[in-house]
């Protein structure tokens, strides 16, 4: 199995070299040459291994499909560290739960920082350690959270060896609970940054540090946003895993709703359905920065500037500029990498947008993809979080409660289940809970009074020089 970038670069990479780079050398996203297909019997067995050897064998199964230079006795060795009870709170690890008539909660909450993002990120910091460790390597890791991917990124990297994190976020734009759940770690090889900006300034940053190969090179940048395909692929599991839940049989369908900003959760649904996962819809749930939502309705694709992007209670979706849209672009287009290379490189730098509605393969999205969209507002979220703890006793979090919303709109008929992936716990987004529900939500024991920890963080402009020099700083003083 061998990777290309999304923006045509001649290169085809192996699995792990594409795991410690991040972005491809012209700025493009890595995917697969090909999809792997999941036959009818594939699936079954599949299927069987969920339910008699549980989530870490069809982890390591799946993973197999696209990753051929990492032993099959290491590989699942990796998945059955990773996957545990132990770490993720049950041994069902994604546990599916119905709510009412046709829609169900995927739970991918359960890890160490209670969200969603641990699913990938504890997978990542493995394979991170295991490769770095066979090649005698260092790495640092560069990325940008909008809230839910730091704390994932730096629960799952604190104490690798020979690994460092350097993780931007926005200054002032995350729930207190999750600037906290960051910027109280006191590891050493740990270090955030908050961005006078908001997240897309946070993602530029990362983007132009990798595109700068000798700086990249120099000082062994690597990602651990959903840009790294690595992350991506561990969250297509998940997808077959509800699917299995779901079902009895591969003749039926299933639809999700998936909460997105970034595009990476949706994303690995878009690679599970193209690899043949029996998926009717997948529904993308925005809430008022609805750059997706507008693309799928209309065509058009356009970012916002940072004034622009709107300050939320759904923080980690608070994002004009999603960055795994390209993949999906890439396959829409034909797997045309000079024409994605021309939308996202040149379109979108010079006028901030491009429009494909008059593309015909535009017209064929949502029937040949699947795609839907719709978009969630402060007032629905409160009615939503307040609606589903009045008739069902379930508290969910407010990028859940878009979810919800959204797939509500979208469920159609009702003998195809329909998934919401859940995104976080609700103690994450406290305030927006005791404005919903006139009390806070259940806190874990293990995150008692952490607003009030000390706290490591560097604030600095959006300034892709001063990030590039304290990295330095940092790497040179080691």
């Amino acid at each position: 199995m061998l990777y290309i970038s999304t923006r045509g670069h001649a290169d085809r990479k192996h699995f792990c070299d594409i795991l410690l780079e991040g972005l491809a050398p012209d700025g493009g996203l890595y995917l697969p040459e090909q999809y792997p297909k999941i036959t009818g019997a594939a699936l079954t067995k599949l299927r069987k291994a969920y339910h008699e050897q549980g989530y870490a064998e069809l982890a390591f199964q799946i993973l197999s499909l696209y990753i051929d230079d990492i032993p099959a006795a290491d590989l699942k060795a990796i998945c059955a560290k990773t996957y545990t009870a132990e770490v993720f709170g049950t041994g069902e690890i994604v546990p599916l739960r119905h709510l009412e008539d046709g829609l169900w909660l995927e739970a991918l909450s359960n890890g160490p920082t209670l969200a969603f993002k641990d699913m990938a990120m504890q997978l990542l910091g493995n394979l991170f350690e295991y490769e770095l460790k066979r090649r005698g390597e260092e790495l640092n890791i560069l990325g940008a959270t909008s809230g839910d991917t730091g704390s994932a990124a730096e629960y799952a990297m604190r104490g690798k060896e020979g690994v460092r994190v350097f993780m931007t976020s926005p200054h002032g734009r995350m729930s207190a609970f999750q600037q906290a759940q960051m910027f109280s770690l006191q590891d050493e090889n740990i270090h955030n940054i908050a961005i006078e900006g908001v997240f897309d300034d946070c993602q530029d940053i990362v983007k132009a540090v990798s595109n700068d190969l000798d700086f990249k090179r120099k000082y062994k940048i690597g990602t651990v946003n959903s840009i790294n395909w690595a992350r991506l692929l561990a969250q297509v599991v998940y997808y077959f895993a509800g699917y299995i839940q779901a079902t009895e049989t591969n003749d039926q369908k299933v639809s999700f709703t998936v909460p997105s900003g970034n595009f990476g959760n949706v994303c690995a649904g878009h690679v599970a359905r193209q690899m043949g996962l029996p998926i009717a819809k997948l529904v993308v749930a925005t809430n008022e920065n609805d750059v997706l939502d507008e693309f799928f309705r209309t065509g058009s694709y356009r970012v916002r500037a940072a004034a622009d992007t709107h300050e939320t209670s759904s923080p980690s979706m608070d994002i004009s500029k999603a960055s795994n849209f390209e993949r999906f672009i890439f396959d829409l287009l034909g797997r045309n990498g000079q024409r994605t290379k021309a939308l996202f490189s040149a379109a979108l730098q010079t006028y901030g947008r491009f429009d494909l509605s008059a593309d015909p393969l535009f017209a064929d999205a949502a029937g040949k993809y699947g795609f839907e969209s719709g978009k969630s507002t402060h007032a629905d979220r409160l009615a939503t979080i307040r609606d589903t703890h009045q008739r069902h006793g379930v508290t969910i979090d407010t990028h859940t409660a878009d979810g919800v919303k959204v797939a509500r709109e979208h469920r159609g008929d009702a003998s195809v289940p329909m998934i919401v992936l859940e995104t976080a716990l609700p103690i994450k987004f406290a305030e927006t809970i005791e404005e919903a529900l006139g009390h806070a939500p259940e806190r874990p024991e293990k995150f008692a009074g952490i607003e009030d920890l000390p706290k490591r963080v560097q604030v600095m402009p959006a300034d892709v020089d001063q990030v590039k020099a304290y990295i330095q700083r940092v790497c040179d003083d080691a």
